[in-house]
């Protein structure tokens, strides 16, 4: 977490979900416009994921560096958000409620979505991206770390978003995420000697994403 990190509690379905903001140095300090508003999904609660997991937080670095306002929030029965564990279907109502509220929030109604979730989190938010999709509503990218296609039933996804994967993933085999991905026809984008929380290699995730924005 960083030093302006703001956590928070907001309405979800089943009760509070608590809520961190990032946001970019310009529009914290002048007010300036960000570039997009970007949701930041975690990995499983039941394995110790929350929305301080070092993958997260890095996505979250990484999108307010390239001008996003960043919210994170924590899944049903971690940190302070209530609820229980659904195996990522309810949580899904959950994010919706988060995006309902970044939506609200002055200013952002109208500016462009990324998504980025990683390894539960990819599931979860693939399935709110389809919900979307159907809803009309667009979405600017995705980006997905450690996509949880071996565990999952991961929903297709538009072909924009940026798959990224580690190379000596034991936690979900990157053959797994080439079986997802070639229908799509997605690229993959593998991190050599990686392992599934990119174990010193988040300065690699960090240059990907921003090289894919230019």
């Amino acid at each position: 977490m960083n030093v302006h990190t703001k956590k928070y509690l907001i309405d979800g379905p089943v009760g509070k979900i608590e809520v961190a903001l990032d946001l970019p140095d310009d529009t914290r300090e002048t007010g300036t416009p960000p570039r997009g508003i970007a949701l930041v999904a975690h990995p499983h609660p039941l394995f110790g994921g929350t929305m301080d997991n070092k993958v997260a937080q890095t996505l979250a670095r990484t999108l307010v560096q390239l001008n996003y306002v960043v919210f994170r929030s924590n899944f049903r029965g971690v940190g302070e958000t209530q609820g229980e564990h659904d195996n990522g279907i309810a949580e899904r109502d959950d994010l919706l409620a988060v995006l309902a509220h970044m939506r609200a929030q002055d200013g952002y109604a109208g500016l462009p979505l990324v998504l980025a979730g990683f390894s539960f989190g990819t599931f979860v938010l693939s399935h709110v991206a389809a919900t979307l999709r159907e809803r009309g509503e667009e979405i600017e990218r995705m980006v997905f770390v450690g996509t949880a296609a071996s565990r999952w039933e991961v929903a297709p996804v538009p072909e924009s978003t940026l798959v990224i994967h580690g190379e000596t993933d034991e936690t979900v085999p990157i053959q797994s995420v080439y079986d997802w991905a070639r229908p799509q026809e997605l690229p993959v984008v593998v991190i050599p000697g990686a392992e599934h929380f990119l174990h010193r290699k988040l300065h690699v995730l960090k240059r990907i994403i921003v090289d894919a924005w230019r």
